[in-house]
């Protein structure tokens, strides 16, 4: 069934609901509802609970909780051995000011590049220690870390990024079988979205880009009182530990790099393996007893219920946007003023607003594409520019809706609200959003 503009409602609600009560989860979760109830009326429930044991039941599901989850517990051994706040320590002896310790943040932030979840979950929880010292919001810190994990998995697509899309773009009949990567990185310099989203954090930690809206007032406060903006639930506290040593950050961190990218890039075993190496580490040194290590694990897996929930929540709002029709709703309605000189600029605009709107950074594009390469093809519009302008959409999605699984986790990350994340970097995400549609359009133009 046509749903037409109907179809629109139920993100409407999520958004306005968000707004108005600051908060994400029970937002989406109104937001699902709502679609359901316009699709089944009163009967809603039945199908509400078999999508959801349908989402729980998909391996990807599985893996992100997994992975997710697991992450909880290796950087909560990182956290209690003391490891994060040796690491702390060294990265204070060295930055002697908050621009220091924001451009080490983003520095970090370019090397771990494999998942935007590793990379949001470790760089906030490890650089919060050095950045708390400098008073430097968390709203601050979170919003460095969301700006370069997604930019940075996108830019460099060796990660699990890299390889979702690179397999669409195959299925798709754009790429040869096997060379999905290397479109990929052909593609790199029309990636527009993330490359100034990345250029644009260091602009904005030395001032060359100004503190905006509530990014300002959240750096004031922090600046006047004190007051951090510190999450009351925020689980991963770094604080000394009787054996706070570099090597019990690095060996670990060093571990899960290595069995996440070798023989392939695969983070769930890489998790799996890096809290193992942790484990015989802690044991072995003396860092911590065994009782003691297993108690952190599970304090760690504890600490990402919330995330785990909400990741849940917004899947299934992804599949009940996805049944009632509104990407394709949104398509239909673009798709007629599309030429050749628009379609990159107006592919990007579009679905850049479908991300943000259903928190789906990679549905949404999975479904654009066999509808936009068909039209660069017969618009001989330069592929390559398509691609780029399609990824940067979904880049953009990840990074500024309020509750994609990037933000939840950086916020996460940080120990602040998802929603005073999700506020705060909104207008840079935005302008550069502004600037990357200005350059699809002289780009295509030219």
């Amino acid at each position: 069934m046509d749903y037409g503009a109907i179809s629109l409602l139920p993100t409407a609600l999520v958004l306005c609901l968000a707004i108005w009560s600051h908060r994400t989860l029970e937002s989406v979760v109104a937001g699902s509802i709502l679609a359901f109830v316009i699709m089944d009326g009163w009967s809603f429930a039945d199908r509400l609970a078999a999508v959801t044991t349908e989402v729980l039941m998909e391996e990807t599901t599985a893996w992100v909780i997994l992975v997710c989850a697991l992450y909880g517990s290796f950087i909560a051994l990182l956290v209690k051995g003391g490891g994060s706040y040796a690491f702390g320590e060294a990265l204070t002896r060295r930055l002697g000011s908050k621009r220091g310790s924001l451009l080490a943040t983003w520095v970090l932030g370019l090397f771990i590049f494999l998942d935007d979840y590793l990379n949001s979950l470790t760089v906030g929880a490890t650089m919060k220690a050095v950045t708390d010292r400098f008073r430097v919001s968390r709203e601050m810190l979170a919003y460095v870390v969301d700006s370069t994990a997604a930019p940075m998995c996108l830019l460099i697509p060796i990660s699990s990024w890299g390889v979702f899309f690179g397999g669409l773009l195959e299925k798709n009949a754009v790429a040869a079988q096997g060379e999905g990567i290397n479109m990929i990185l052909a593609a790199i310099p029309y990636m527009f979205y993330p490359l100034l989203a990345l250029v644009i954090v260091p602009l904005v930690i030395v001032g060359v880009v100004p503190l905006m809206g509530p990014l300002k007032r959240a750096e004031q406060r922090a600046e006047a009182s004190g007051d951090l903006g510190v999450f009351e639930d925020d689980a991963l506290t770094v604080e000394p530990a009787a054996h706070s040593r570099t090597s019990v950050f690095f060996l670990p961190m060093i571990a899960l790099l290595g069995f996440t990218i070798f023989p392939e890039v695969d983070l769930l075993r890489g998790v799996i393996l890096g809290i193992s190496f942790t484990l015989v580490q802690y044991l072995v040194f003396g860092i911590m007893p065994a009782g003691e290590l297993f108690d952190t694990c599970i304090e760690g897996l504890k600490s990402m219920v919330p995330v785990l929930s909400m990741l849940l929540a917004l899947f299934v709002f992804v599949e009940a946007n996805n049944a009632i029709g509104l990407t394709d709703y949104v398509i239909a309605g673009v798709e007629p003023y599309m030429t050749a000189a628009l379609l990159p600029v107006l592919i990007f605009i579009t679905m850049s607003v479908v991300s943000y709107t259903t928190g789906s950074n990679w549905g949404v594009i999975a479904i654009a594409m066999p509808v936009a390469f068909p039209l660069a093809q017969a618009m001989d519009v330069n592929m390559l520019l398509v691609v780029g302008a399609l990824l940067s959409a979904s880049g953009f999605g990840s990074h500024a809706c309020f509750y994609s699984d990037s933000t939840v986790l950086s916020a996460q990350g940080a120990g602040c609200r998802t929603y005073d994340h999700a506020l705060t970097q909104l207008p840079y995400a935005l302008l550069a959003a502004v600037l990357a549609a200005v350059f699809y359009l002289v780009v295509a133009l030219a």
